[in-house]
């Protein structure tokens, strides 16, 4: 079932919210992953706040689908969800990655509520999700695991073990996402270590594998429920993003994976994510 307009511009207003986020927690931290955090942020919001079947009162029910952030460096952005969701107090993201805060730069998931692994040690996050969708098989559970990996990430070959043990399994209840945003912490992905023809790649291990807009709300969803409805393969979903969305003078710019935010910037990236808001809510309005 497609999205009503109402739920697309219900989704929009929340990701402004959560990229506005981003980067007062950026700005309190003094620096931060600013550009995949933004690049990943719609596919999150779409996760948590239409498709996810969580208990927004116990981070731990045990009935709840999984989500895996292994690219860990967008905790950053993650967290804003978390605090959103009532799971830890929205006051402690000032404190993120500050000495003595539970919010680390990679969030641990002993200390913080709604965090289902510790990643950050990039390739691991992958066989993580396939322990936890193996587990829901043998317990006859029906809770799905979605792991989001960034595309930098995809260069370690633990990443492409998991890969080829998930395709030889056909672990369907597992659903991959690459945010694929073309930039690293010290280049283009293509310039560092060429990831193309990036979608054969994961077909030939085994998938169903398609790209789509990842900023696209209804593009992200029907690529979702198309994989919910497969049972004869995996399926990874490659989020064609920008890195640094919304933030003009971050966008696109791989220098941004990880950079320092001052109060004028912080500024600026505000004034630069409300104009980008009203240009995804006027194309909502037209559509």
């Amino acid at each position: 079932m497609s999205l009503s307009k109402e739920k697309l511009i219900q989704l929009e207003q929340k990701a402004h919210a959560l990229r506005q986020s981003i980067v007062e927690t950026v700005y309190h931290a003094g620096s931060g992953h600013l550009g995949g955090a933004l690049s990943m942020i719609d596919a999150v919001t779409l996760l948590y706040y239409h498709r996810m079947n969580i208990d927004r009162g116990d981070p731990t029910w045990p009935e709840r689908d999984r989500f895996i952030m292994s690219k860990g460096h967008a905790g950053i952005g993650f967290v804003s969800v978390l605090a959103d969701l009532g799971y830890i107090n929205r006051e402690d993201l000032k404190t993120f990655n500050l000495t003595g805060s539970k919010l680390g730069i990679h969030l641990d998931a002993t200390k913080v509520p709604g965090v289902d692994a510790s990643t950050g040690s990039l390739g691991h996050g992958l066989s993580i999700a396939l322990g936890m969708a193996t587990a829901a098989q043998m317990m006859g559970k029906s809770y799905i695991t979605y792991c989001m990996l960034g595309d930098g990430e995809c260069n370690e070959g633990a990443v492409w073990e998991a890969a080829m043990a998930i395709g030889s399994r056909n672990q369907h209840n597992l659903i991959t996402f690459v945010d694929r945003n073309h930039a690293m912490l010290d280049g283009n992905t293509e310039d560092v270590m060429k990831l193309e023809p990036f979608q054969d790649k994961w077909t030939a291990f085994g998938f169903h594998a398609l790209t789509v807009n990842g900023h696209d709300f209804a593009a992200i969803d029907e690529a979702i429920g198309e994989a919910l409805s497969r049972q004869d393969k995996p399926t990874c979903i490659i989020l064609d993003t920008i890195k640094g969305a919304g933030v003009d003078f971050a966008a696109g710019d791989y220098r941004w994976h990880y950079g320092a935010i001052n109060e004028e910037l912080a500024k600026k990236a505000q004034e630069s994510l409300t104009a980008y808001h009203k240009e995804r809510l006027a194309a909502l309005e037209g559509a």
